[in-house]
C-alpha cells in the first residue's frame, strides 16, 4: 500500500516555527483566538517562551527552519527588548541570523502600533514580512467591531514600513460586518488596492461563541449578513483583486506573484511546524500537539521544567482527512496520487458527483475547487472525508 509521499517528502525539506503572543491592548468583539489584556505578564511570558524554545531545540533536528511567524494576540505589543530576546533565543537554537533573506519572518502588527520608533526598530530585527489587520476602512464599522486603529493609521503604517525596507506587507480585510453594504465593501477593496501591498487576506465575519459579538446576536442587538450579500461581496473581491494582478491562491488569500505566504502555505501542504507559547499548535507528521490555552498554566509549567501540552498521534486516515480539509482550499488542490490506494479511490468516487456539477475539476491526479465550488467548499470537504 502506498503511503502519503507528499507528507513524507515534506519531512526532509524544511520546517516552520509559530510563536503565539497572546497580548492585546483591547479585545475586538469578534475575536475567538486565545488572548489576554494582562500586560503585566509580558516579560514573564517572554522568559517562558524562550525557555520552551530551548527545551525543544532538538525536536526537528536536521531540518532547516524556513519560516517564522509571530501571531497573536498582538505581537507588536511587545517591547523592542522583548522581541530582541525572543529572536536571540531563536538564533541560539536555530541559527536564524545566518539564513538571511532565505527565511520568511512574519510579524503580525496592529496599525496603530507601527509608529516611527517601532518601524525603525524593525531594522534591527530579522522581520521581513508584516501582516496587519485593517479589516475595514469604514470608521463607523471599525468602532463597531472595536478595532483601536483608524483608517488613516493603516496608510501611515504601510508608509512607515516601506521606509524601513519592509517590502512584503499583508493586510486583512473582513466582509459580512453588520451594517457593511456593497458600496462600503467596494470602497474597502479600493482602499486596500491603493496601498499597493503584496498580499491581501479576506475573511467573512464569524460569530464565534463566547465573544461579545455572539452575545449581541443572541440578544437580538445585531444580525448576520445574508448569504446572498456575503456571496456577492466575495465575488466582487475576487473580480477586483484578480483584475489588479493578485493571484487567488487559497480560498481567503490573494498575493502578487512571488508573495504567497510561505508560512501559511506550509500548513496547507503538510510541512512540519513547531508552535511555541500558550495555545500554540505543533505538527510533526506523526502527531499534532497543542499547548494549554491558559497563560498562567503555561508559564507555571515551563518554570517547573515541563511543557503543559497534549499530543494526538495521527494515523493514515487522519492525515488524509486533514489534507482534504486544508489542501483543497488551495489553488493547486489535492494530489490523489499522494494517498494510499484505498484513500485515492475513495476520494475519486466521492468527488465524481462534484466534478459532474462543476464544483470540482480534475487535472490528471489533481483535484481542485472551481470558483463555484469555493462557495460550498465546507460541504464538499465533508463529503470527501473518509468514514467507515
Amino acid at each position: 500500500m502506498r503511503t502519503s509521499g507528499f507528507h513524507v517528502g515534506c519531512r526532509k525539506a524544511m520546517a516552520g516555527i509559530y510563536i503565539h503572543i497572546p497580548f492585546c491592548k483591547s479585545r475586538c468583539i469578534y475575536c475567538g483566538f486565545y488572548s489576554t489584556t494582562e500586560a503585566s505578564m509580558r516579560q514573564r511570558y517572554v522568559d517562558a517562551l524562550c525557555q520552551e524554545i530551548r527545551m525543544r531545540r532538538g525536536e526537528f533536528d536536521g531540518q532547516q527552519i524556513s519560516t517564522i511567524y509571530l501571531g497573536g494576540g498582538t505581537p507588536s505589543q511587545l517591547s523592542f527588548a522583548q522581541l530582541t530576546q525572543l529572536f536571540d533565543t531563536l538564533h541560539e537554537c536555530y541559527n536564524i541570523y545566518n539564513v538571511g533573506q532565505q527565511m520568511e519572518v512574519t510579524m503580525e502588527c496592529n496599525p496603530d502600533d507601527v509608529t516611527d520608533e517601532f518601524a525603525d526598530s524593525l531594522r534591527q530585527l530579522p522581520v521581513n514580512r508584516v501582516s496587519m489587520g485593517a479589516q475595514t476602512f469604514s470608521e463607523p464599522l471599525l468602532r463597531f467591531i472595536r478595532r483601536r486603529h483608524n483608517a488613516r493609521q493603516v496608510t501611515e503604517a504601510v508608509e512607515r514600513l516601506r521606509k524601513v525596507g519592509i517590502n512584503n506587507i499583508s493586510i486583512d480585510l473582513m466582509y459580512g460586518i453588520p451594517g457593511q453594504t456593497m458600496d462600503i465593501w467596494a470602497q474597502d477593496i479600493a482602499s486596500a488596492l491603493s496601498l499597493g501591498v503584496e498580499h491581501i487576506s479576506a475573511y467573512s465575519l464569524m460569530f464565534e461563541e463566547d465573544t461579545p459579538l455572539y452575545q449581541m446576536l443572541e440578544k437580538g442587538e445585531t444580525e448576520e449578513a445574508s448569504e446572498d450579500l456575503s456571496v456577492a461581496m466575495f465575488n466582487l473581491l475576487i473580480d477586483r483583486l484578480e483584475s489588479a494582478g493578485y493571484e487567488h491562491y487559497e480560498v481567503s488569500n490573494f498575493a502578487r506573484k512571488g508573495y504567497r505566504s510561505r508560512h501559511n502555505s506550509s500548513y496547507w501542504t503538510g510541512v512540519p511546524y513547531m508552535g511555541f507559547g500558550a495555545a500554540a499548535h505543533s505538527y510533526d507528521i506523526e502527531s499534532r500537539q497543542w499547548n494549554v490555552s491558559d497563560i498562567r498554566a503555561y508559564i507555571r509549567g515551563i518554570e517547573k521544567g515541563h511543557i503543559p501540552a497534549e499530543r494526538e498521534p495521527l494515523d493514515e486516515r487522519t492525515r488524509y482527512n486533514d489534507a482534504v480539509t486544508v489542501a483543497l482550499r488551495t489553488r493547486e488542490g489535492i494530489n490523489m496520487a499522494s494517498y494510499a490506494d484505498n484513500y485515492a479511490a475513495y476520494c475519486n468516487k466521492m468527488a465524481d458527483k462534484f466534478v459532474k456539477t462543476g464544483l470540482l475539476e480534475k487535472e490528471g491526479t489533481w483535484l481542485r475547487l472551481t470558483r463555484q465550488g469555493i462557495f460550498v467548499s465546507d460541504m464538499i470537504m465533508r463529503e470527501l472525508i473518509y468514514v467507515d
